[in-house]
C-alpha cells in the first residue's frame, strides 16, 4: 500500500532536507500546486466532485480525464454528498422517509454517471463528515445504508474516510465502531487519514494532528486489511497540510516530520 501526503510547503521542505520519505503527494486539481509537488514527488488529484449527476458536467468530466491521464491518478474520487442547491426546502437533519429515498435517488443517479464516464473498477466515492449543521450535509447521505446502496447498486469502489465516519457517528447518535462496521470494507480502495479535534473558532473539525485515539482508529481500520476482512487498498493518505486560509493554520512541519514516517511504515507494512 502507497503513502500520499497533502502537498503543502512544509512536506516539500521536509522532503528538500532529507527528513521524509512518501510515495505520491494528493492535491487538488490546481495546476500551480500540482507543478510545486510533482518537482519532489509523483502526485495523484483528489477531485472535487460530488455525486450529484447535475454537479457532473461534461466539461466537469472532461478535465478530470484530462488530470487523471496527466499524473496517473488512479482513481477517480466523489464524494457521497449532493450538490448544495440540490434540495432548497429540505431540513438538513431530515428523519422523513421520503426525504431520504430522494437523497438516494440523486446520490445513485450521479455515482452512476461516473461509472457511466469511467467504468467502475475506476470509481470510488468517499463517506463524508456530518456536523448537523443548517447548509451543510444532509443527514440522509451520511447513512451507512445509503453509503451502502451506492456502492453495492453502481459497483464502483469505496473510499473510507476514517474522521469522517467518526463524526457522522457520533452526530447521528451511534457508537463508532458500529458504524464503520455497516461501511462498504468489502470495496475498500483507499484510506484517508486525520486527527479530530477543534478548530480556531471551538468547532469539532478533522484534517488535524493525530492524537490517541486518532492512532488508534487507523490501527482498528488496517486490522481488518490485515486479517483479511477488507481487501488492501492501493494508498493511504495523511490529510494533514496544505496552503491557503483553510489549511495553513493545521500545516506544521513538526507534526509532519513526527507523524507522516509512522504512517508511512503502517502503509508499507500492511
Amino acid at each position: 500500500m502507497q503513502f500520499a501526503l497533502n502537498y503543502s510547503p512544509q512536506a516539500a521542505g521536509l522532503l528538500d532536507a532529507g527528513a521524509l520519505d512518501i510515495d505520491r503527494f494528493k492535491c487538488p486539481d490546481w495546476p500551480d500546486l500540482i507543478a510545486a509537488a510533482r518537482a519532489y514527488r509523483p502526485v495523484y488529484v483528489h477531485f472535487e466532485l460530488r455525486t450529484d449527476r447535475r454537479h457532473l458536467t461534461a466539461e466537469a468530466l472532461d478535465a478530470v480525464a484530462c488530470w487523471r491521464e496527466e499524473t496517473g491518478t488512479p482513481y477517480v474520487n466523489a464524494h457521497i454528498i449532493p450538490a448544495r442547491d440540490a434540495f432548497p426546502g429540505m431540513p438538513f437533519d431530515t428523519t422523513d422517509p421520503d426525504d431520504e429515498r430522494a437523497v438516494l435517488d440523486c446520490l445513485l443517479d450521479g455515482a452512476a454517471a461516473l461509472v457511466e464516464r469511467f467504468g467502475a473498477e475506476h470509481v470510488i466515492v468517499e463517506n463524508v463528515p456530518y456536523y448537523a449543521r443548517p447548509g451543510d450535509t444532509p443527514r440522509p447521505a451520511v447513512l451507512p445504508g445509503a453509503i451502502r446502496r451506492v456502492v453495492q447498486e453502481t459497483g464502483c469502489g469505496f473510499l473510507l474516510d476514517i474522521s469522517h465516519a467518526r463524526l457522522a457517528a457520533r452526530r447521528l447518535g451511534m457508537e463508532e465502531r458500529a458504524y464503520l462496521a455497516q461501511m462498504p470494507g468489502e470495496r475498500l480502495r483507499e484510506i484517508h487519514v486525520t486527527g479530530i479535534g477543534r478548530d480556531r473558532d471551538g468547532q469539532v473539525c478533522d484534517h488535524l494532528a493525530l492524537a490517541g485515539d486518532d492512532w488508534r482508529w487507523v490501527e482498528r481500520v488496517l486490522d481488518r486489511v490485515r486479517a483479511g476482512k477488507w481487501p488492501v487498498p492501493w494508498a493511504l493518505a495523511f490529510e494533514y497540510g496544505g496552503i491557503g486560509p483553510l489549511f495553513e493554520w493545521r500545516s506544521e512541519r513538526d507534526v509532519i516530520a513526527a507523524q507522516a514516517p509512522r504512517l508511512a511504515e503502517l502503509a508499507h507494512a500492511v
